[in-house]
């Protein structure tokens, strides 16, 4: 049984507060990225622990601290499932902001349920998934989601994005979660993201921010270097997703995509998308 596991962009992400449990309230917009995806696939095993085999970009954890067997021991403690052989091909580049281990997680979540029969309710998938990371939970759904609290809040966000192209340009550096909170200061906004992200795209630029920026740009002057050429290319808006490194631009449909040779790189048509 195999999935496409999905990575996604975040359009804004404000870090509000931090929490008491140590982590931090946030308000970001995850859109999936279709064409952009790991593939994972889970078969039944012998034994009494599952397996994981990987291809692809090399994973930089080692097996046991892999999310997808994290995903399998939740499920396994939980309900029981038998042991899987899981195989993952990586093609979604790490440290990079875009979900990737959390998306192959929640594709494990998604094929356990399927293969085992297990049925499980929308709303328990997503309590699931969100007890494996903060962005985890956005799989279940795959649609564009207005997030808060630790991410696994969600409420679905109309998003008219027809006519645009999405680049992504991952640099050579990767930024890890933990650094990049390092550098961030919580701030309540005084316009919430929902309401700034139903100006016009055109007038996103400056308005529909990233709070990771500053500190990364500051720690690793690539990714803002990329930033800028994307918006000096003619992107009508661009920013770093997540806590970085990777960077996206928005451009019109007609326009001519700019060249990163060497880096990592992916465009694809964007549409509408409705709840």
């Amino acid at each position: 049984m195999i999935r496409k596991a999905c990575c996604k962009i975040n359009l804004g992400l404000d870090v509000v507060r931090r929490r008491e449990d140590g982590y931090h309230d946030l308000e970001t917009l995850l859109l999936p990225v279709a064409g952009l995806y790991d593939t994972v696939e889970a078969v039944p095993c012998g034994g009494a622990d599952a397996e994981l085999l990987t291809r692809g970009i090399a994973v930089d954890c080692p097996p046991a601290e892999n999310l997808c067997l994290k995903a399998w021991r939740l499920m396994c403690r939980l309900y029981g499932v038998d042991a899987v052989r899981i195989t993952l091909d990586k093609r979604v580049p790490f440290g990079a902001g875009l979900g990737g281990g959390s998306s192959d997680a929640t594709a494990v979540l998604l094929l356990l349920d399927e293969l085992f029969g297990l049925r499980l309710s929308e709303e328990r998938l997503i309590g699931l998934a969100a007890e494996l990371g903060s962005d985890t939970a956005f799989f279940v759904r795959g649609t564009p989601q207005l997030c808060t609290g630790r991410g696994d809040v969600m409420t679905p966000f109309a998003l008219d994005l027809s006519g645009y192209r999405l680049l992504i340009v991952k640099p050579e550096q990767g930024i890890s979660t933990r650094e990049a909170y390092r550098g961030v200061r919580p701030r309540v906004p005084e316009v919430p993201l929902a309401d700034r992200l139903r100006r016009p795209v055109g007038a996103w630029q400056g308005v529909v921010t990233n709070d990771f920026e500053p500190s990364v740009f500051a720690a690793c002057p690539q990714v803002e270097a990329i930033r800028d050429r994307l918006l000096s290319a003619g992107a009508v808006y661009a920013a770093m997703s997540g806590s970085g490194s990777a960077v996206f631009g928005l451009f019109d449909r007609s326009a001519d995509l700019p060249r990163f040779p060497g880096l990592f790189t992916h465009a694809e048509l964007l549409g509408s998308f409705v709840p």
